[in-house]
């Protein structure tokens, strides 16, 4: 399974447009690390998406993208509105690629 994270807006937005999605390949985790991703992609893909338009407009906005199987899962939120599962998702991703 593949996943990327692409971030979005905030006051550093043009800074953004021209950065990469960070990319990461459950193959190159070891086990348990990838067993964690997997439960908690499991975990926000069946979340719907949370919009409230108009609020809160220098708020970072969140696509995460799962690659698996052939099939692919967008899931999209932002700081002004984001579930829980999302939330947990994001946060262990970006500790991941902090630690690259």
């Amino acid at each position: 399974m593949k996943v990327s994270l692409a971030t979005h807006g905030g006051l550093a937005a043009a800074s953004n447009l021209r950065r990469p999605p960070e990319v990461l390949d459950t193959d190159d985790l070891p086990d348990d690390a990838a067993a964690e991703l997997t439960r908690l992609v499991a975990a926000a893909v069946p979340a719907p998406e949370v919009e409230r338009p108009g609020r809160a407009r220098d708020a970072m906005s969140y696509t995460i993208t799962v690659e698996d199987g052939g099939r692919s899962t967008v899931l999209r939120q932002s700081d002004a509105a984001m579930t829980r599962a999302f939330a947990a998702l994001l946060t262990w991703l970006r500790d991941h690629f902090e630690q690259r």
